[in-house]
């Protein structure tokens, strides 16, 4: 029989002078690490120009810190954020939205295949999203360190005990503790962990690239389908959220969705793609 689990894991790991190196932080720099290492292995799987693989690190960074921020400053604290507008440049105060995120690589990956491949966007992404699925594993264990974005209370055998008041608790107060609370950071971790798994079998066993938009697709659906009914066990992560039928996070998630099954459509229609190296 389990207990719950009472988490007094500290988001910090240590402090350099006045600035924390926070286990968010961390997750976020070995999720694209090991990202770069599995595209890197899937250029030389298909004999493609190094430059753009430079180049699609660039713009990739850019554009999820840059959308991310933004998405989570315009979608959940507008109104704040508008009138503030110089507290939207302190990334390192927190608040980063997903959903902005990957607006922002679509807006990348615009400009990268305009201006570097001069190939569909589909093309990259078919690629760019293998890894994601892991990467987007790695900040969502980020947000379990940070005591952030948990669900409902639960009495079911793994709920977790959060850390109310983290700001005092860091700062030498007792904790105040949740009650039990669905660790619903780990339930998205595990099916981004499903879908990097499927995406690479998709990739390097089923040569699913060939159909240029499929694996793109299924990352799509498995990604925000999952979002949206995990949920329905989150709190609310904004106050303008409790009254609402579907939350933020729901809304945003179904377009994608769409977008997902739109792609994995025209993927099918296609016929399948030749090889194009370094043409």
């Amino acid at each position: 029989m389990f207990d719950f689990i009472t988490w007094t894991v500290d988001p910090a790991i240590f402090t350099i002078g006045s600035r924390e190196i926070r286990w968010y932080g961390l997750a976020f720099v070995i999720g694209f690490t090991i990202g770069c290492m599995i595209v890197d292995r899937m250029w030389k799987k298909e004999h493609l120009k190094p430059e753009w693989f430079d180049s699609l690190f660039v713009y990739t960074i850019l554009g999820t810190v840059i959308g991310a921020r933004l998405g989570h400053c315009l979608f959940y604290a507008p109104d704040y954020y508008l009138a503030n507008p110089v507290e939207i440049l302190k990334i390192w105060e927190g608040g980063l939205a997903s959903h902005g995120g990957t607006l922002g690589i679509m807006i990348a990956i615009y400009i990268y295949s305009k201006r570097v491949t001069h190939k569909s966007m589909l093309w990259t992404f078919d690629k760019l999203v293998v890894p994601t699925g892991l990467v987007a594993a790695f900040i969502r264990l980020g947000n379990l360190m940070n005591h952030e974005i948990y669900g409902h209370p639960t009495d079911l055998p793994w709920g977790f005990r959060f850390v109310e008041n983290l700001y005092a608790w860091e700062r030498g107060a007792e904790p105040v503790f949740s009650a039990p609370s669905h660790p619903t950071q780990l339930y998205e971790a595990l099916f981004y962990l499903f879908t990097f798994a499927l995406c690479m079998w998709l990739y390097f066993r089923k040569q699913a690239w060939k159909k240029e938009g499929f694996i793109f697709g299924v990352f799509m659906i498995c990604i925000f389908a999952s979002r949206f009914f995990v949920e329905f066990l989150k709190n609310d992560q904004e106050a303008f959220e409790a009254n609402m039928a579907l939350n933020m996070g729901q809304l945003l998630s179904i377009p994608f969705v769409l977008l997902g099954c739109w792609s994995i459509w025209h993927a099918l229609k296609q016929k399948e793609e030749t090889p194009a190296g370094n043409r």
